[in-house]
């Protein structure tokens, strides 16, 4: 048998310690692909919703990547030749598209979202048609889309014809679409025009749009369109599985550097009876590994035992790992689930070095401590309000009514949130008062309303807030 010393120290250099993308090209190793992102990266899907954490810019940077997309394409085999590009994101590339300033700048000066959004497509396709439009500045660029419709049109059936004759596909991707403006009236608008544009593609058979949006985005009217109803036909929503969860975890232990992944895949192939596939530099996991079942709740038992105490009373690693860092929609992330494995198996190596699993138990809960840390942080990075928010409520123990959150509130904010999102998007429903922002909250995931009307927070927003609950994992103490 393996010592647990040597397996916690391959898990710790098999997951990156940065679970973040920021649109830098993924590891082949590091793509693994559910089943049920299959259909979110198909071509006719226009559009993918879903919350932080679950992959949207993952995949925006995978698509981007040319030499993934033959990986990509076991599932989805439209993507083996496609041509693409990005016309949106986190990654700022003013070339191919204006960032916040810029977008600001352009409708200041009285151009309309649409306008700008096809003269980000023009500058993708014009090279394809052969054509040549001016890329100086971004105002001149959409003021050819303004100026000249009629050559726009006939740019975009000529990329379309030779797209056809070379039998390829084209596809945009747009992401991070939050950091085109921090005014929900302003992203509205962008947001629902650049919906237009993706549906005003859709006559070029060859040509495809890809529209990543977080779920308070969606959430919006920003599909009070004509014909929107072509685009939701496609839509498609990123979430994980808990056996997706595992399948990734084992996915990233198999392709683990050099001794490492030696390690854990020995671990592997004992329990599965084979080892991984092979496929050119790395390795990935067969279709029957990625399913919920015997074989993959052994490997977890493996890593860390069979019980989340002593005895079955406390539960089991292979579920409770996954569900105490679910959100208030039940919704676990890929970053969060890596996050709280890796913290687990650093304490477990300080805290539990003789332990006979790799992973200890109540290192598995102080994984998910520190999981509720780093979501809160993010959390912070997209919604600010959330931290303030946050801090009059340390020291509760939920379930609670809301009025005593709302007492709270008011003592710490006698005259609103106002000012602190700090330049980014404030809660939607603001000007309703508290209600509203419990309301916001909900829907983010961080409150969940219970039957009878009190307010719970999931563990992974609770630790990281320093609440508390009786029989839970116990709170973080902030400082």
């Amino acid at each position: 048998m393996v010592e647990p010393m040597v397996i916690r120290k391959a898990i710790m250099a098999a997951i990156p310690s940065e679970t973040s993308n920021f649109g830098e090209s993924p590891d082949p190793g590091q793509v693994y692909l559910p089943r049920a992102h299959a259909k979110a990266l198909k071509l006719e899907s226009n559009l993918v919703v879903g919350s932080r954490g679950v992959g949207k810019s993952f995949w925006t940077a995978a698509l981007n990547t040319p030499n993934l997309r033959p990986i990509l394409g076991s599932l989805v085999s439209e993507l083996d030749d496609a041509e693409v590009s990005v016309g949106f994101s986190a990654k700022p590339d003013i070339s191919a598209y204006p960032d916040m300033d810029a977008f600001a700048n352009l409708l200041g000066s009285r151009y309309k979202p649409y306008e700008i959004w096809k003269a980000v497509v023009l500058r993708w396709l014009a090279p394809i048609a052969g054509e040549s439009v001016p890329v100086e500045l971004w105002n001149s660029t959409v003021h050819w889309v303004r100026s000249y419709p009629e050559p726009l049109a006939r740019c975009l059936e000529a990329a379309n014809a030779k797209l056809m004759q070379s039998r390829k596909k084209a596809l945009i991707v747009f992401d991070a679409l939050d950091r085109s403006s921090n005014d929900w009236g302003t992203m509205d608008s962008i947001v629902r025009d650049l919906l237009n544009v993706a549906l005003w593609l859709k006559s070029f058979p060859s040509i495809h749009a890809k529209v990543f949006l977080r779920e308070d985005q969606f959430a919006r009217n920003v599909t009070d369109f004509p014909d929107a109803s072509k685009l939701l036909a496609t839509k498609a929503d990123l979430v994980w599985q808990r056996h997706d969860l595992h399948g990734l975890l084992w996915q990233l232990l198999c392709n683990a550097p050099e001794k490492h992944g030696e390690v854990l895949r020995e671990i592997f192939g004992k329990i599965v009876g084979r080892g991984p596939e092979r496929c050119e530099d790395f390795w990935k996991l067969s279709d029957d590994i990625k399913l919920d079942g015997p074989k993959q709740r052994s490997l977890f038992e493996a890593l860390a035992g069979p019980w989340m105490g002593r005895d079955r009373r406390r539960g089991v690693p292979y579920v409770w790992s996954v569900s105490h860092l679910a959100d208030g929609k039940g919704q676990t992330s890929p970053r969060s689930f890596l996050a709280a494995i890796q913290a687990a198996a650093a304490d477990s190596s300080d805290n539990y070095p003789t332990h006979e699993f790799a992973l200890h138990y109540e290192s598995i809960k102080r994984g998910v401590q520190e999981a509720s840390k780093i979501r809160i942080a993010e959390i912070a990075e997209d919604y600010p309000w959330v931290k303030a928010l946050s801090n009059p409520l340390q020291g509760l123990t939920v379930p609670c009514e809301f009025s005593t959150i709302e007492d709270q509130w008011k003592h710490s904010f006698p005259n609103g949130l106002d000012g602190h999102a700090h330049g980014m998007l404030p809660p939607q429903h603001e000007k309703r008062g508290w209600p509203g922002i419990v309301e916001d909250l909900e829907r983010l995931g961080i409150f969940e309303r219970m039957q009878d009307g009190r307010i719970n927070l999931p563990d992974l927003y609770r630790v990281g807030f320093g609440l508390g609950r009786k029989g839970g994992v116990k709170p973080m103490t902030r400082r």
